[in-house]
């Protein structure tokens, strides 16, 4: 089975990126499924049922997202409906939507980090619980960790190992290059990067950015134009095992 995950979809460049390469990519390469974080395709703060379905629409299975998933109150009536986006399963009990979804035979998990983060629950007991409740438990499973920390997205990767088949950080929206595969045969990588502007810092406006680092007073950072980029990684896993064959990076850049 061969999985595509997608870094964090930044606003309306991040949604054409999708449109731009996720339908090519899925016949150039066979992918079964295609995962993609969509907490920040709103305008670069939060998702909408309407970005949600022009994720899904440009080939997208699963949304997961993270912690701007509540910055549209529009939203929240999904999370519980039909709609396939998780929000990180470490909230607290009773917050709405859902943290984990079975699609196509693929146990897909959303958590979220700690450090440097909201002071939510355990994400490595969340996913204990998950992996211990779902029965029966499928051979192939993919967890998103939305997290700040580079330690603690390795951590969660060698905690994991052996238990699932592929472990990816989102957040910061810079990739990583550090895709491999564990000694137990989880594939990891620590970061995805974004789907969005390329000429930008990590997705929005270098002036407003650099306005806020120079001045230290509030702005309003807005999505950047120009060229827009697509990162993602492309794992292969035995079905038969769950275990990863192998793990690449899948980046792409158009005007």
């Amino acid at each position: 089975m061969r999985i595509l995950m997608i870094g964090d979809v930044v606003g309306r460049p991040g949604r054409r990126a999708l449109e731009l390469f996720v339908h090519g990519l899925r016949k150039e390469f066979a992918i079964d499924m295609v995962i993609a974080n969509g907490e920040n395709s709103a305008g670069g703060f939060g998702i909408t049922s309407e970005t949600a379905g022009e994720i899904l629409r440009a080939g997208v299975d699963v949304i997961t997202t993270g912690n701007h998933i509540w910055d549209q109150r529009e939203i929240i009536p999904h999370l519980d409906e039909g709609l396939p986006i998780l929000r990180p399963l470490n909230y607290p009990p009773g917050s709405p939507g859902r943290g984990f979804m079975l699609k196509s035979g693929v146990l897909v998990i959303n958590a979220m980090g700690r450090v440097f983060m909201d002071a939510l629950d355990c994400p490595f007991r969340g996913i204990d619980a998950v992996l211990q409740s779902v029965n029966p438990l499928p051979k192939v499973i993919v967890v998103d960790l939305h997290a700040e920390a580079t330690s603690e997205k390795q951590a969660m990767a060698w905690y994991l190992d052996g238990r699932v088949s592929l472990v990816v950080g989102t957040h910061t929206h810079v990739p990583t290059a550090d895709t491999r595969i564990m000694p137990k045969g989880t594939a990891a990588v620590t970061d995805l990067g974004m789907a969005g502007p390329a000429l930008s810092v990590i997705g929005m406006d270098p002036a407003t950015v650099l306005e806020k680092f120079l001045t230290q007073t509030p702005r309003r950072f807005t999505v950047a134009s120009g060229p827009v980029k697509m990162n993602a990684v492309l794992a292969d896993i035995d079905e038969t095992t769950g275990r990863a064959r192998s793990i690449v990076r899948v980046d792409r850049e158009a005007a």
